[in-house]
């Protein structure tokens, strides 16, 4: 495996980039390849964050977003002008999205319920077959040696076993109920904004010190190049430069989308 070091600045991988799509055989497609993977790992853990806490190990979440992000490498052309980050985004996170339409649960449960939910079909179908009718909840729970209340408990997640369909009626007899896609909320517009800051907030700690109060003053607290000079005693002209160090900074750890001019 390779042991170079993984490119910093946009520059290296947009020479990457091309040299990958140059590259005539495969054991250099991959060495490069591993590269570019390793430049863009950020923007992979990025786009997989909002997914976390949604009944699957974060890991592996990050994992189905490497094969977007391989993907994106794949089909990527330099030469077209566009930045990577903006084409590959769509792909990785449609990776991820894939990955949990495919799960099985619409919600994930606790393991131990989900055993016991199992033992409840079956135990179920065993006794209405030995008694000839629907056994009650008190038989089923004396059969598996269970509380009754666990046996409601298990029975309650069945509808989660399987997705709902967004066509599926809801509220109302047939005929007069929605579907359950009218009842669905839409995108939210401030996850964007939120899962921004928090990518900027990481960002930021690349700064120094006074790189870091001289955006927050400008940017946040919105004070001009003379306030913030004058609060930190030194010349605005040096509050301009720091300024624009510390934009160039954050360029290199932000996605095209982010970082401002």
């Amino acid at each position: 495996m390779s042991t170079a070091p993984a490119p910093q600045t946009r520059d290296e991988l947009r020479q990457l980039h091309r040299r990958y799509r140059e590259a005539t055989s495969e054991a250099e497609k991959d060495r490069i390849r591993e590269q570019l993977v390793r430049g863009y790992d950020n923007l992979v853990r990025f786009l997989a964050r909002p997914f976390a806490n949604r009944g699957e190990p974060l890991e592996d979440v990050q994992q189905v977003g490497y094969l977007g992000l391989i993907k994106a490498i794949d089909r990527f052309d330099p030469d077209l002008g566009n930045e990577f980050t903006t084409f590959a985004t769509p792909t990785i996170r449609g990776e991820i999205q894939r990955y949990f339409r495919d799960k099985g649960w619409a919600i994930r449960f606790p393991r131990r319920l989900q055993e016991i939910y199992q033992q409840v079909i079956r135990t179920n179908e065993e006794l209405k077959n030995e008694l000839g009718r629907q056994p009650s909840v008190a038989e089923v729970a004396a059969r598996l040696g269970i509380e009754p209340d666990d046996v409601l408990e298990a029975m309650e997640i069945g509808s989660a076993m399987v997705p709902a369909s967004i066509d599926a009626q809801v509220g109302g007899d047939e005929g007069e109920g929605r579907q359950l896609g009218e009842t669905m909320g839409g995108a939210d517009p401030n996850l964007d904004r939120v899962e921004m800051r928090e990518l900027l907030q990481k960002a930021m700690q690349h700064l120094t010190e006074r790189e870091r109060r001289i955006m927050v003053m400008r940017f946040v607290d919105e004070l001009s190049q003379a306030e913030v000079a004058k609060r930190l005693g030194i010349s605005q002209m040096h509050v301009s430069r720091l300024q624009r160090a510390a934009v160039e900074q954050l360029r290199e750890y932000l996605p095209n989308n982010v970082a401002g001019p």
